[in-house]
């Protein structure tokens, strides 16, 4: 598929009118994404599920975000009940979490249903339209908002995200013979000039600092010249932004990535960066512009420092599998291997939700993602929850 014209257009003209003719990888991947009027969130039909891109968890059917509201009725426990019991979600895609979390709160934890504050924060147009047509049933108590909106210390409840942070915008860098030097996208020479990529010194000193926040020294001579990868400043400033929103409670992220030290191991020369077009993955983020995802797996070591220095306890983290057997998948497991029908209809539907249950705690897909809790004025009782606790043996 060609570009997006408009966003082509768009990106052109913004090189042309920066200072030295070239964006950051960072500024490029903010407007491939999220352009109002071209970027692949906000206008393209279709980019979630079976029949888009890619496919999460939410996708494989109502049990991961049940399960979530199994875990989010033990925080609002923790936290005394509070009301209102805020739940933030950010990045909702089609709303598939917020309806299966909110269906199972109404109907097996209804005193915390009652209590609750649904709160959406959704960039896209298209998305939030087609939340708020699938949400319709539980209207009065979801709103939709900005992040900028939420006044600081003023949340009560769990911040949580998921597959959201990896589409937050990453510098990237290179190391060379004279040093750290960053990736700029400018524009090649001629009538039909195409995106071309430059080296040239960091935009900010953020950059070199990033690395010594997450204890990775690049001038170690395991970095050979050449070594490419990413720099996640955008997730910091995310994380700053909501931890200073939270008053008391949790954030919850789930995300495919590392801690530094795999991330930045010396075998991932090239960094993580991957883009999506109908469920194929590639690495040229300048193909299919406005019409596929450009994603980095997530530095999880960066998110637990910065929630550290920003006010935040790091409380656990775990792998999705894992998290998601502590709440219970293990359960319908058991109970769908307990299933006896002679029609082959019913056996069929067990065999396939079994196969989607797996989906979801596969070590080598979905169940290797890391979840991630941290806390804010918890008491010590409020710091263990269910979901990173040790699931007991199938």
């Amino acid at each position: 598929m060609p570009h997006n014209s408009d966003l082509y257009r768009v990106l052109s003209d913004r090189i042309r009118q920066s200072p030295h003719q070239r964006l950051s990888f960072a500024e490029f991947m903010e407007l491939a994404l999220y352009h109002p009027q071209g970027g692949y969130y906000t206008t393209k039909d279709a980019i979630l599920g079976f029949g888009g891109d890619f496919v999460t968890s939410a996708h494989l059917g109502h049990d991961f975000g049940e399960l979530l509201a199994t875990q989010f009725a033990e925080m609002w426990e923790h936290l005394s009940r509070p009301q209102p019991f805020s739940l933030v979600e950010m990045g909702a895609g089609q709303g598939l979490i917020a309806a299966d979390a909110l269906g199972a709160l109404q109907n097996h934890f209804p005193d915390c249903f009652a209590a609750l504050s649904y709160q959406i924060v959704e960039k896209s147009d298209r998305l939030r339209a087609a939340q708020e047509q699938r949400l319709s049933p539980w209207a009065e108590r979801v709103t939709w908002l900005n992040l900028e909106e939420i006044p600081d210390d003023s949340i009560t409840g769990c911040f949580f995200t998921n597959e959201l942070v990896d589409a937050l915008p990453v510098h990237q860098v290179v190391m060379t013979e004279s040093g750290l030097q960053e990736v700029y996208i400018t524009l090649s020479d001629g009538p039909d000039a195409s995106v071309v990529e430059v080296l040239d010194s960091p935009s900010t000193p953020r950059l070199a600092d990033y690395f010594a926040f997450v204890g990775i020294d690049l001038a170690d001579p395991q970095y050979a010249s050449g070594y490419r990868t990413e720099v996640h400043l955008a997730a910091l400033d995310w994380m700053k932004t909501v931890a200073a929103k939270l008053h008391r409670g949790y954030v919850l992220t789930v995300d495919y990535g590392y801690p530094a030290s795999r991330y930045y191991s010396r075998a991932r020369s090239q960094g993580t960066l991957q883009c999506y077009y109908q469920h194929a993955h590639h690495d040229n983020p300048y193909s299919h512009l406005g019409h596929q995802d450009i994603t980095a797996h997530v530095n999880f070591t960066a998110l637990e420092r910065q929630g550290e220095h920003c006010g935040l306890e790091t409380l656990g983290a775990t792998q999705q599998g894992i998290f998601l057997m502590a709440l219970g998948l293990g359960d319908r497991l058991a109970a769908l291997g307990q299933i006896q029908a002679s029609d082959p209809t019913t056996v069929n539907l067990a065999i396939q939700r079994r196969d989607k249950l797996h989906q979801l705690i596969n070590p080598m897909g979905l169940g290797n993602f890391v979840v991630l809790v941290q806390g804010k004025g918890l008491t010590p009782a409020a710091k263990t929850l269910k979901g990173l606790t040790v699931p007991p043996l199938m």
